[in-house]
């Protein structure tokens, strides 16, 4: 059971969000902020809680706002739930943290439903309709990885990008540990690049990893 937070400014969404979340009958409480002030305060009582949150008609003044929050209440689970976002917002949030799911108000009920379902096991959900916004406007960067990374780290570091751990590359490719410890200073070295994150990045830009294999 999770504590709630519904962070939105029409009051038929809310009413409506409630209703759903009633029928899953995952939620202990549900409490209602008027703004990120109130939100932080019950967020202090409550760090753990799943925030459902409509940015648009939210007072947070950017993606970074929204992000330092995530990161101070870092137990927090958050599921934005607002019109259209932009794609540079939802490339941001989508890529610097893994406690944010977005489901658009345009979505249909059973999507809406099944995003709020995932984020009660604490799982991120991505809608279809982000998905395959972020997809339409990937654009690849202009240096190939061909001209810099050697077939193999451009094989390692798609794993690394799909999540996998160094111990489960070595194994999966029957090498020892320390010899993907050295690919992986390797690629970030030749990335020019300064963790995991950053490659992860790279990777995407590159078209390397396709952003709907890296969601599932």
């Amino acid at each position: 059971m999770k504590d709630v937070i519904i962070v939105d400014r029409q009051d038929i969404t809310r009413v409506g969000i409630e209703t759903l979340i009633s029928d899953t009958n995952k939620a202990s409480s549900v409490q209602v902020a008027d703004s990120k002030g109130d939100l932080v305060k019950m967020l202090t009582t409550t760090p753990d809680a799943v925030v459902i949150l409509d940015y648009t008609l939210s007072d947070f003044g950017s993606v970074d706002e929204l992000l330092n929050v995530g990161y101070r209440f870092s137990q927090s689970r958050w599921l934005l739930f607002s019109e259209e976002l932009s794609y540079d917002f939802l490339r941001r949030l989508i890529m610097s943290s893994e406690s944010f799911s977005i489901v658009l108000k345009s979505c249909e009920l059973d999507e809406i439903n099944m995003g709020l379902l995932h984020i009660f096991r604490g799982e991120r959900f991505i809608c279809g309709r982000v998905t395959n916004q972020l997809l339409q406007s990937q654009k690849p960067v202009t240096e190939s990885l061909d001209h810099i990374l050697t077939v193999t780290e451009k094989e390692i570091l798609k794993e690394i990008a799909l999540g996998r751990t160094t111990k489960e590359i070595a194994s999966n490719r029957n090498l020892s540990f320390h010899t993907i410890i050295t690919h992986r200073k390797n690629i970030f070295r030749k990335l020019e690049v300064n963790n995991v994150h950053e490659a992860i990045k790279y990777a995407m830009r590159a078209g390397l990893v396709d952003l709907a294999e890296y969601y599932i």
